[in-house]
This record gives C-alpha cells, structure tokens and sequence, in this order.
C-alpha cells in the first residue's frame, strides 16, 4: 500500500478545499456537542460521504451534507453507544481494556461507516465486509494504515482548534485508503447476488 500517496493526496485535498472543510467540521462538531454527542455517529456518516464525493468526483462539501445519512440514525446510534459502554468499562478496569477495545473497533470496523453510506450496507454487513477487507490486505499494511489514521485524529483532538483541520486530513485519509481497497468484489454483495439467484 502506498501510504505516501494517500497522505499526499489528502493532504493537497484538504488544502485546495480548506475554507470548505473548515466550515463543515466547525458545523459538525457545532450540532454534535448541542446534542449532547447524539447526531455525532449520524453526522460523521454524512460527513465521511460528502468527503469520499470529495476524493471521488471533486465536489465540494456542503453543509447539507452533514444531514444527508439521517436513515442511518438509530443503528449508528446504537452501535455508538455499544462501544462507549464497553470501552468506558474497559476503561475502569485498568485503563487497558479500554484502550484493546477501542483499537479493536477502529481496526476491524474502520471501513463500516464508508461501506455503509456509500456501498448502502446494513450495520452487519457494513461490519462484516469491513472485517473482509482488513483481511485483503497485508496484516502490517492495514496495522500501519490504522496508525496513522489513529495519530492524525489524536494529535488534531489533543489541540481544540487542531481538530478542525486534522478531521479532514484524517477521513480523506481514510477515504483514499478505501477506495483503493473497494475495489474487489464485495464478499457480502456476492453473497446477496447467490441468496437472491437461488
């Protein structure tokens, strides 16, 4: 995997659509922290979308974009809630468990949200084919490629104004990374293609 070429690639992408960027992480984390954190799993699927539209096709974000994914409310928020419950356990043990676990969903479920609003996957098959694709893919590769998505999102959350420009260096980092790991046929597609065949 060519790590050099997806850093570059999102790096210049977040430069050429800055003002853009900005404006749609301040909105983002806008109505995330008004809610109390409840349209945070909703909104970053909107948000993820409208910067893989970005990478793919050259469009520029848009605030309405941020709303774009509302149908996916509840199994985002259950599944948000699921691992917050079990990390902040983890947390209280020893610190960590919480530490395992919160590695362990970013690891296998790192594509869930992409597969999700852009392959129009249900929550399970969205977690499934994303535990596929981290296996199509040499184990270091995909462990480097975590890291690096990890220590942008951390360096950007550990400065509050740093986040704003760090977020969307982080997912079209990931956006890049995804779309060249899409590109073989879905194990859970073709599943779906022989279930309605027979």
């Amino acid at each position: 995997m060519n790590f050099k070429n997806h850093i570059e690639t999102a790096w210049n992408l977040t430069l050429r659509n800055i003002v853009a960027l900005l404006l749609l992480t301040l909105v983002f984390w806008g109505a995330s922290i008004l809610t109390l954190g409840i349209l945070m799993p909703v909104t970053l699927a909107g948000y993820t979308q409208s910067l893989i539209l970005l990478l793919r096709e050259g469009r520029e974000p848009k605030m309405q974009d941020l709303f774009s994914e509302m149908k996916l409310f509840l199994p985002l928020l259950v599944f948000g809630i699921a691992c917050f419950v079990v990390s902040t356990i983890g947390f209280m043990l020893f610190f960590l468990p919480g530490v395992v676990v919160v590695f362990g969903v970013t690891f296998f479920c790192i594509y869930m949200v992409p597969l999700m609003t852009d392959q129009k996957l249900g929550l399970i098959d969205a977690i499934k084919e994303s535990y596929a694709m981290t296996r199509r893919v040499p184990l270091v590769d995909h462990l480097v490629m975590v890291i690096i998505y990890m220590a942008i999102s951390t360096i950007g959350g550990s400065i509050v104004i740093g986040i704003l420009f760090t977020q969307p260096l982080a997912i079209l980092f990931l956006a890049s990374v995804y779309e060249e790991n899409k590109t073989q046929v879905s194990p859970v597609e073709t599943s779906a293609k022989i279930d309605s065949e027979s």
